[in-house]
């Protein structure tokens, strides 16, 4: 009942529903779960539940949707539940078709509701609060945390890699071994002569937000029009860098924007214009306009680099990069609130692209601590084995090292702390 009005409710409905229930008792109904029921269809339950005979009563129990997992088997609950289950209702309206009476309707026969995939970022029974946290992390010490991380490792991602490792994908990868999982990966729209529609870019959901993230590889200097050609798609307004295009010695990623103001760089049919660089102490926001050249439109967006980060290891503190975020979903909401009418899909707008060199270790640390903190917002705790766990089923590997994992936590207890969420002592 999660998101319902009184308006749904239906009497009539109600009244079959209670007689189904009625004829099935005692025989066949153990357990019946009213899953979510808001505060209009609690109050006049509780009194009418008065009528029904004891036995039945005991058996109807109103749950909330994150402590589904202590009442039914994992393996039968949707993934986005904390459960096992893809969402899949074509495949599930053959099943409970073919066990009904013996056969599989023709496909013609079968009635599909589209449905919105909801994130499979949602509180789950196992959530901490910060002072939870905080003594889960005193328990397990830095030794334990990157074992929980070894324990995740050594999970195998859920899908396949076929895609990315076709013969002529494989020059578009920067990393052999990071490669894009064929459920999640982004589609470039077909054009005509070109065999592939391959990016190495997934997916990735943000909390309680469907496709929040586009987790991408830094571009190489062959996939610069790629790169632009998917921010144009995906009507991205934010891009997030969180490397140094060289580090050290090493290449990190290309120059892939104009990097002076007043420049402009055309890369396939997208020209980008760098408007305004804005340098503050630990990051750059340059604001760009892109102008596709097949229809003569343009749009704004801004790419934010984040200039903290050492070139060993991970940052000392989450001070700079927990404020570099909250600059970061700023800037998002007003530009998705300057798009107004235009924009009719999630409230928090269209992906944001994220990237560093490989895109799953800086780039799976921003996602998870964006998605951990929002949620530490919205109700109060978090899990962030859960939360890394289900972000590796969609950019796989994301986290690459044990202290980028062994980070988040200290990042979020920081947090806490700067919040008053906790003594600053602790």
């Amino acid at each position: 009942m999660a998101g319902s009005n009184y308006t749904n409710f239906e009497l009539d409905l109600s009244k079959k529903i209670l007689n189904l229930l009625k004829g099935a008792f005692p025989a066949r109904l153990k357990k019946v779960l009213i899953v979510g029921a808001p505060v209009w269809f609690r109050v006049p339950y509780n009194l009418l539940s008065l009528l029904l005979k004891e036995k039945l009563r005991e058996r109807v129990q109103m749950v909330k949707m994150a402590d589904l997992r202590q009442h039914l088997p994992r393996d039968c609950l949707p993934q986005h539940l904390g459960g096992l289950l893809p969402l899949e209702s074509y495949s599930w309206n053959q099943q409970l078709l073919a066990g009904q009476n013996g056969r599989v309707d023709p496909v013609d026969e079968l009635v599909g509701i589209p449905v919105e995939d909801p994130s499979i970022h949602v509180p789950g029974a196992d959530s901490m609060r910060p002072q939870e946290l905080l003594a889960h992390l005193g328990r397990l010490q830095r030794s334990g945390v990157h074992q929980e991380y070894e324990e995740l490792r050594k999970e195998p991602p859920p899908g396949t890699f076929n895609c990315a490792q076709l013969a002529y994908n494989q020059e578009r990868n920067r990393y052999g071994d990071v490669l894009c999982l064929d459920q999640t990966r982004v589609r470039l729209k077909t054009r005509r002569n070109e065999r592939s529609d391959y990016i190495n870019a997934s997916f990735m959901d943000g909390y309680k937000q469907r496709n929040a993230y586009i987790g991408t590889q830094g571009p190489l200097e062959k996939t610069y029009g790629d790169f632009w050609r998917m921010v144009w798609e995906q009507n991205m307004l934010v891009i997030v860098m969180t490397t140094r295009t060289d580090e050290g010695s090493r290449k990190k990623c290309g120059q892939y924007w104009p990097l002076e103001e007043g420049g402009q760089e055309v890369y396939g049919h997208m020209a980008v214009v760098n408007q305004r660089v804005d340098h503050h102490t630990h990051y750059n926001h340059t604001t760009l306009e892109l102008h596709n050249t097949e229809t003569c439109e343009q749009r704004q967006v801004s790419h934010f680099q984040y200039l903290s980060w050492p070139d060993y290891g991970v940052p000392s503190s989450a001070t700079t990069l927990i404020d570099f975020l909250g600059a970061v979903k700023r800037q998002q909401r007003k530009l998705v609130k300057g798009l107004g009418l235009q924009w009719a899909g999630h409230p928090q707008g269209p992906p944001m692209v994220v990237h560093c060199s490989a895109g799953i270790g800086r780039t799976g640390t921003f996602c998870a601590l964006d998605i951990c903190l929002s949620q530490l917002l919205d109700v109060g705790s978090l899990n962030v084995c859960q939360t890394v766990r289900r972000m590796r089923t969609q950019r796989a590997f994301s986290i690459q090292t044990p202290d980028q994992y062994y980070f988040c936590y200290n990042a979020i207890l920081e947090h806490a702390q700067r919040q008053g969420l906790l003594p600053a002592n602790q």
